[in-house]
């Protein structure tokens, strides 16, 4: 693995883009384990409803936007849920080509082998926080070199209400309606044995590189100048806390995090009964990717 430092070059091992993600990755009819008011469902489910879909560069993933539902319903609105077929421990890049996105909820993965999230966010709320959970003794460095904003420097779930050690991205169109208007862009990360690194350029900006915008057969990140979020070993063995990841991509509404947040947002009565009597108004929750490429 390379240093912190050092040039970097990555081959391509795997290019998922439009109907291929159908078939790239496990649909999970799981209960939620954020305690969200949804109800995940499996594959055949999630195609004749509608939720997911591909097509050329386009794949969806959706919620229900339809459906009314009552207190006496145990099931929240539908979504699919998609952890990864493969896991590579080995695997220190990804990088996403994302073209529009209204998310309630970003990519998870389990926290027993540590969990990054890429890209999370509650409601509307922007910008984006890219985050790092894991069991004790994982902390990060006060400063560091990095674009973006360091909002909490212990990474262990424990601790902080489950707040991980979050950096919060420089620029509000990483998340949310502004990400959206302006044609989303792309995250990528590169996860070694000395640093978990995770970067965002916006659709259009002059300094996506080449080898991200293009996806070629092959990325150099030493290219890529500083990332947005930069998470050393220097306080964390990232070898011990970081096993093997899942990619997943879902959605939520209510439950641990949004369902806390949900008496500041100014909308009326408690979370589930808004999600119950008011499905179009997640009309625009859903994830449109253009690609998904794996680099080792």
């Amino acid at each position: 693995m390379p240093r912190i430092g050092e040039i970097a070059t990555y081959s391509l091992s795997d290019n998922i883009v439009g109907p291929a993600f159908m078939n790239a990755f496990n649909y999970e009819a799981i209960p939620d384990p954020t305690h969200g008011r949804v109800n995940y469902v499996d594959k055949a489910t999630a195609q004749r409803l509608n939720l997911t879909y591909g097509s050329g560069e386009t794949f969806i993933l959706r919620a229900d936007h339809t459906t009314m539902l009552s207190g006496a319903v145990q099931a929240g609105i539908v979504s699919g849920s998609f952890p990864a077929r493969h896991t590579e421990l080995t695997s220190p890049f990804l990088t996403f080509g994302i073209c529009h996105n209204l998310v309630e909820h970003g990519p998870q993965s389990g926290r027993r082998k540590g969990e990054i999230d890429i890209l999370e966010g509650v409601n509307d709320q922007g910008p984006n926080t890219a985050t790092l959970h894991t069991s004790a003794g994982c902390t990060m460095p006060a400063s560091r070199s990095q674009t973006g904003t360091a909002l909490q420097n212990d990474c262990n779930v424990a601790v902080n209400s489950n707040a991980g050690c979050g950096v919060r991205m420089p620029t509000a169109n990483s998340y949310g309606p502004s990400f959206n208007s302006n044609g989303g862009g792309w995250y990528a990360v590169e996860r070694t044995t000395s640093f978990i690194k995770i970067w965002f350029w916006p659709r259009n900006s002059g300094s996506v590189p080449s080898d991200v915008r293009n996806g070629g057969s092959s990325v150099n990140t030493g290219n890529w100048g500083t990332p947005t979020a930069y998470f050393p070993n220097s306080q964390c063995d990232l070898n011990s806390h970081y096993q093997e990841n899942n990619i997943i991509i879902n959605l939520t509404f209510c439950g641990d995090w949004a369902g806390n947040a949900y008496g500041s947002s100014g909308y009326p009565s408690s979370c589930v009964d808004y999600v119950n009597k008011n499905p179009s108004a997640f009309a625009h929750a859903y994830f449109d990717f253009a690609s998904l490429r794996v680099y080792t």
